[in-house]
């Protein structure tokens, strides 16, 4: 049987052992090895009369595919324990391999071929983004209490922090405590409001065991209303504010 290829199709001896199998139409998993290593030959002979710079590493195939071929015509060995491997098994994994990669590279060109169509715009913001409302009313939260007022409050709780320092044991040096963090404060105050539901602002920032502290816990009650996981009001002008909790139990 002749076969008539023109070389500059293959890339190497594995993608003229693919075209081979596919123009034959035979499982890649049960190859027919006398038949395509006949035709493998056909091949060879046909390079040698038009390129022999890419010769070797077709040679090499070839000796390779009579090696098969020579296990495969050889009777098994009856007093074999265990069961002997079908020599084409690497061959094959080496042409799924090669199929793979080649099926990936077709895709990366197609890809590319695509891209060249792809026109491109300056960027624009989207009307439903533009529209975007937050979820929270921080005005209607926080209703007749101003940010003055929690000022006042948070001053006058300085203040007394400060009228609590003994002018004598004050002087004997500091011992430095380790440092609160937001993170941690929000996650105390989640915890306490999600237990306690309703409490005093005022008396919450007057449990604080220092001033670093009273910051920090004034900070963190802020980020909760921002996140609407607490809400505050004042019945009364100069009542004390207190803070309700919409944090589930």
């Amino acid at each position: 049987m002749d076969l008539t290829v023109k070389l500059q199709v293959f890339e190497g001896p594995l993608d003229l052992l693919l075209f081979l199998i596919e123009k034959n139409k035979v499982n890649i998993y049960d190859i027919p090895i006398v038949e395509i290593t006949a035709q493998y030959m056909e091949y060879i002979a046909e390079m040698k009369r038009q390129d022999l710079n890419v010769l070797s590493e077709f040679l090499v195939m070839a000796a390779t595919l009579i090696d098969i071929k020579s296990k495969m015509l050889l009777p098994a060995d009856p007093n074999a324990e265990e069961e002997e491997e079908d020599p084409r098994a690497e061959l094959v994994q080496q042409l799924l391999e090669y199929k793979m990669y080649k099926c990936m590279a077709y895709e990366l060109k197609d890809r590319q071929i695509d891209a060249d169509r792809v026109m491109f715009k300056a960027p624009t913001i989207p009307a439903e983004v533009a529209a975007y409302e937050e979820p929270i009313d921080l005005d209607e939260l926080v209703s007749d209490i101003t940010l003055a007022k929690l000022n006042e409050i948070f001053q006058s709780i300085m203040k007394k922090q400060v009228d609590k320092i003994d002018p004598v044991r004050s002087k004997f040096g500091k011992i430095q405590k380790e440092e609160v963090s937001l993170e941690e404060k929000m996650s105390f105050l989640s915890n306490y409001a999600r237990e306690h539901k309703h409490f005093s602002f005022r008396n919450l920032l007057e449990a604080q065991a220092s001033k670093v502290e009273i910051v920090v816990t004034f900070l963190a009650i802020l980020e909760l209303m921002k996140t609407g996981e607490i809400f505050i009001s004042q019945e009364k002008i100069f009542d004390d504010i207190k803070i309700d909790s919409k944090i589930a139990a």
